[in-house]
């Protein structure tokens, strides 16, 4: 069987696909080097202009030779921004075509596409308001303010260039860097091959709505000039997994985002009254998301972690497998053989885990080159097992008791942790634990976000510093 047609014999045949230039210090760029972007069956859908080195460092010279714009008239293009990223043509894009062609390159059902849509548009509206939740009390954010006369801190930025090395899993990691924006960076997105159509729309937008060609770029590159990127910021924040984190794991300059491993604890009661928090933690987004749920630990023996495993696999069961553009899709699809793959990876992390759901596989070939990848349970038999720390972009979840002896221990290194215990010293520790980003209490879903509250702290914590100013 023939592959798919490369972007160039298509070109010849006469077939249109969508244009995803660069955009430089001159505006937008279509590169002779050009990367076919497939949906999940391996039809080409766009070509992502790749740039060499050289449109990389004028780019990043255009960033740092400009002035910011004043916060007033950030925070109004921020807010055009998100409306035009929503409900706009951008680019020759409607907003339908948009979400059409993320959730067909990406496998994300279209209904998490949509959400998505609105979260990134809802975080345009309020940066300029949410990074000030993470400003010192104490400080004021301009050296001409009043109280500088007698000696104040004042929030500066760190630097004024900020790099993204975007992931391509989800949409709303977008949402996060237009803070650096709205502090006044100038920002350089490499986005992520998987899926380019959302940061080359925001920064479209972006554009439209006010901020020049010398405040925000995007640079689409291959691998051997992605370093380039963030060399050449001030800043970087940079997605990736357990190798990216390690590799700039003592780099002042750089922050990883890397897996979430959100988990969720059940201490005495009846964990059956919390079973639709534990379901929707598990499969909320298809499973993508950094902040959902990849274990479950169960105050008990062995039989009341079956028993939790049973009535997840019951309920993530009855989802139905669908095509990812299907206005009712819920899990995630990839190509056949990455599909495959990540089957391959998960049933040998496995182990003498016992399967309640997937032991079988989890791959449900749609007939079409592309695949569903449905839920997996695994039940553990203690809660230090090495797979609690096993993240998969799908509904995959790990099953284990947990007693008393443990402590928190298993939940360290956790992006999200939702406690549903009445254990206050318990709660104690686990808000005081580094390695845990956040803390939900009760039946709250370990998806559970809000505008203005850190999701792996503030990022203005990375982005700004304080000064002291005094003046006569």
């Amino acid at each position: 069987m023939p592959g798919p047609a490369t972007g160039a014999a298509l070109r010849d045949a006469g077939v249109e696909l969508v244009q995803l230039d660069a955009f430089g210090a001159n505006g937008p760029y279509r590169a002779r080097n050009r990367l076919t972007v497939p949906d999940v069956t391996g039809e080409p859908l766009a070509e992502l202009s790749i740039v060499p080195p050289l449109f990389v460092h004028r780019a990043l010279a255009a960033l740092r030779s400009a002035d910011p714009l004043p916060p007033g008239e950030r925070a109004a293009a921020l807010e055009r921004a998100g409306r035009l990223f929503a409900s706009g043509t951008v680019g020759g894009l409607d907003p339908d075509t948009y979400r059409e062609l993320v959730s067909r390159c990406s496998g994300l059902p279209i209904p998490v596409v949509s959400a998505a849509t609105g979260i990134v548009a809802d975080a345009a509206a309020q940066a300029a308001g949410t990074v000030l939740q993470a400003r010192p009390r104490a400080a004021v954010g301009d050296w001409s303010d009043p109280a500088t006369r007698t000696g104040a801190a004042v929030w500066t930025r760190r630097g004024n260039v900020f790099a993204v090395h975007a992931a391509g899993n989800h949409p709303g990691v977008h949402a996060l860097w237009l803070e650096a924006l709205a502090l006044g960076y100038r920002v350089v997105v490499r986005p992520s091959r998987r899926e380019p159509f959302t940061p080359h729309r925001l920064v479209a937008a972006l554009r439209e709505a006010g901020f020049g060609a010398d405040h925000i770029a995007l640079t689409p590159t291959d691998h051997t000039v992605a370093d380039t990127v963030v060399a050449g910021a001030d800043l970087a924040l940079v997605y990736g997994g357990d190798d990216v984190v390690r590799k700039y794991a003592g780099h002042s300059t750089v922050l990883p985002q890397g897996p979430g491993r959100a988990k969720i604890l059940v201490t005495g009661g009846d964990w059956r009254a919390h079973l639709d928090t534990i379901v929707d933690s598990v499969a909320d987004e298809g499973g993508t998301a950094c902040v959902n749920a990849t274990a479950v630990l169960v105050e008990g023996g062995p039989d009341e972690a079956a028993a939790v495993a049973d009535a997840l696999a019951e309920r993530l069961a009855a989802i139905p497998s669908l095509p990812p553009q299907h206005p009712e899709a819920v899990l995630p699809v990839q190509p056949l053989a990455a599909a495959r793959a990540i089957e391959g990876y998960l049933l040998r992390s496995a182990g003498s885990a016992t399967a309640h759901l997937g032991g079988d596989g989890v791959v449900d070939d749609l007939r079409d080159g592309s695949a569903v990848l449905r839920p997996a349970v695994f039940r553990l038999d203690r809660a230090a097992a090495p797979q609690t720390g096993v993240e998969l972009g799908f509904p995959c979840v790990w099953v284990a008791p947990w007693n008393r002896g443990d402590g928190i221990a298993p939940l360290r290194d956790s992006l999200v942790v939702t406690a549903i215990t009445d254990d206050e010293r318990l709660l104690e520790q686990l808000v005081d634990e580094p390695t845990i980003s956040n803390v939900h209490v009760g039946d709250h879903p370990t998806y559970w976000m809000r505008p203005g509250l850190p999701h792996d702290r503030y990022l203005a914590e990375f982005l700004m510093r304080t000064k002291t100013v005094i003046r006569d």
